[in-house]
């Protein structure tokens, strides 16, 4: 690990998620009980109410850099299930994935992780047309075919329905060194590619797409932890969508090198 770590600052990406299609975020297993659905999606507990957790949207996202750097997949955490994880440092300092979303403390080169990404909530006016005793959610029936019977066998899919808007998402990156600037680029990357693919369960079968919204950039300058000021703000043009930001990244990357290493 480095003996020195400076933070020069935190960079926040805000906005919406819509659901594009419907979406299928997996919680706990309630078939189990008599009429219980197969496939229920993930509920708030507090509220009752479905949400994106930020470990799923994280994990997307990660994967999808991992395929379109071309990272090998090289540490297991799960039965069939692995990750890229730089095993040396030569290979660390050059990899924008595991800098981004981070490696294991014990390793001897780890810096902080640069990306939090914090859970989403669903605002529940935009599915004003639906029952908050039911859940505010829809069953989708699908079937498992036998390829050689063609029997089906049928189930059940919890799903938000296409339209539900999951308000206030937040994406907090660290700045700990010049290059992490440049680097922030590959955040709008992972952004892209989330949504030119899907979250959640059942993707390949209609599920999942969402859509960035009325996004937003600000930052806190190390230096001014400590004070009532509130983050700098960069103004992305109207629609703020996915598109508006990349056109602007360039732009971006000005302003933070302006704004956190002054001279």
């Amino acid at each position: 690990m480095a003996d020195q770590i400076k933070l020069y600052g935190k960079v926040f990406i805000n906005g919406n998620i819509k659901a594009v299609t419907g979406l299928h975020i997996g919680g706990g297993d309630a078939g189990i009980n008599i009429g219980g659905i197969d496939n229920p999606v993930i509920r708030n507990p507090r509220t009752n109410q479905p949400y994106i957790p930020g470990s799923s949207l994280k994990g997307k996202m990660r994967s999808l850099s991992e395929k379109i750097a071309n990272r090998p997949q090289n540490n297991p955490i799960g039965e069939k299930v692995s990750i890229h994880v730089c095993k040396e440092k030569d290979d660390y300092l050059n990899c924008d994935v595991c800098h981004i979303f981070g490696v294991p403390g014990d390793k001897d080169f780890s810096s902080p992780t640069r990306l939090a990404v914090r859970d989403v909530m669903l605002d529940e006016n935009s599915l004003s047309g639906m029952s908050a005793d039911l859940g505010l959610t829809e069953i989708k029936w699908e079937a498992t075919i036998d390829r050689i019977t063609s029997a089906a066998v049928p189930r059940q899919i919890e799903r938000v329905p296409e339209g539900a808007i999951f308000k206030d998402f937040e994406l907090c990156y660290g700045i700990y060194e010049k290059s992490d600037v440049d680097r922030l680029k590959k955040v709008f990357e992972a952004m892209q590619l989330v949504e030119d693919d899907y979250i959640g369960g059942s993707g390949t079968r209609g599920s999942g797409k969402i859509r960035f919204e009325n996004i937003t950039l600000s930052c806190r300058p190390g230096d001014s932890y400590g004070t009532s000021g509130t983050p700098e703000k960069f103004d992305i043009p109207d629609p703020k969508s996915m598109k508006e930001l990349l056109n602007s990244q360039g732009n971006i990357v000005n302003w933070l090198n302006g704004l956190l290493f002054k001279g």
